[in-house]
C-alpha cells in the first residue's frame, strides 16, 4: 500500500506539480502523514532556500551594476542618474524585504559580496564599452554601504 502511493505521488509531482502541492498541503492537514510524499517534499523545501539565495545574488549583482553606472559611466550619467537612482532603490528595498524575511541570509550576503562585486564589474564593462580597469577592483564599499539607502558613490 505504502509502495502504492509513493508511486502515486511521484507521478502526480511529475505530471501536475500544482496538483500535487495540493494534494501534499491537504495530506498534511488531515494528518495523513503516511500518504505524503516525503521525498519530494524535502527537496521543495531544500529548494525555498536555494530560490531566496539565488534571488538574493541576482538583486545584489543588480544593485552594484547600477552603483558602477552611477559612480564610474561618465558619459551616461547626466542622461540616466534618475534612472539608475530608481533602480538603486528598487533593488535595495527588494532585498531589505527578503532580508526581514529570513535575517539569516545576511551572512549569505557578506559571504558573496566580493563574488558579485566582480561579476557585477564586468557585466557593466560589456555594458558601458569601457575599459575594465574603469572600474576599481575591489569593491566600492562595504556591503553596509551598498545596502544604505543613504549611500551613493
Amino acid at each position: 500500500m505504502v509502495v502504492q502511493l509513493k508511486t502515486e505521488n511521484k507521478s502526480l509531482y511529475d505530471t501536475d506539480y500544482n496538483l500535487w502541492v495540493l494534494e501534499t498541503v491537504k495530506r498534511i492537514e488531515n494528518h495523513d502523514f503516511n500518504s505524503v510524499d516525503w521525498e519530494n517534499l524535502i527537496e521543495e523545501v531544500l529548494d525555498l532556500s536555494k530560490r531566496d539565495k539565488r534571488k538574493l545574488e541576482s538583486l545584489l549583482m543588480r544593485l552594484i551594476e547600477h552603483l558602477l553606472k552611477l559612480g564610474y559611466w561618465e558619459t551616461e550619467k547626466e542622461r540616466n542618474k534618475s534612472h539608475w537612482k530608481g533602480e538603486i532603490r528598487n533593488f535595495r528595498l527588494q532585498i531589505k524585504r527578503l532580508l526581514q524575511d529570513s535575517p539569516s541570509l545576511k551572512l549569505y550576503l557578506r559571504d558573496i559580496v566580493e563574488e558579485c562585486y566582480q561579476n557585477s564589474r564586468n557585466i557593466v564593462c560589456d555594458k558601458s564599452q569601457l575599459p575594465l580597469h574603469t572600474f576599481p577592483k575591489n569593491p566600492i564599499a562595504s556591503l553596509e554601504q551598498i545596502l544604505d539607502e543613504n549611500w551613493l558613490p
